[in-house]
């Protein structure tokens, strides 16, 4: 779902996301955002398998930034927001928030850089046309 330019996927937190205090563990946010970035994409209508097979690209997280601020629990409805902040010729950054369903504070926050990457060298390539023209409509700096 888009609103003002931000998309949010909901996830809700299995047992097997939480640690020995039934907390979410903190390496499972960067999940939680892993799967929201790719369903944002899928909304936006690229699918990654298919940007591999037609333009022979790859994403990759070249930075994290995360800042955990209230712990999720077992069972809790999240809501993962992903926000376009800048978009580059190789790269995209990128904006997420961690909150419960009910909108409330966020409990974890993040900001990535995104690299597009020419498979199967790794080496940095311009994000494909089709991409980077729709991904422009929602560039605030543009």
């Amino acid at each position: 779902m888009l609103q003002n330019s931000e998309f949010f996927w909901p996830v809700r937190v299995y047992y097997e996301d939480t640690d020995s205090a039934g907390v979410v563990y903190y390496a499972n946010y960067l999940r939680f955002m892993e799967r929201a970035r790719t369903e944002w994409l899928r909304y936006l209508g690229f699918e990654q398998d298919q940007l591999l097979a037609q333009a022979g690209v790859i994403f990759a997280v070249r930075t994290a930034q995360l800042d955990y601020r209230r712990p999720a629990r077992f069972n809790d409805q999240l809501r993962i927001g992903t926000r376009l902040i800048r978009l580059n010729r190789a790269s995209l950054y990128l904006a997420q928030t961690v909150c419960l369903m009910d909108n409330s504070a966020p409990l974890c926050q993040g900001e990535f850089r995104i690299a597009c990457l020419h498979h199967p060298d790794l080496r940095p390539v311009a994000l494909p046309h089709a991409l980077r023209t729709v991904l422009a409509e929602y560039d605030p700096i543009h």
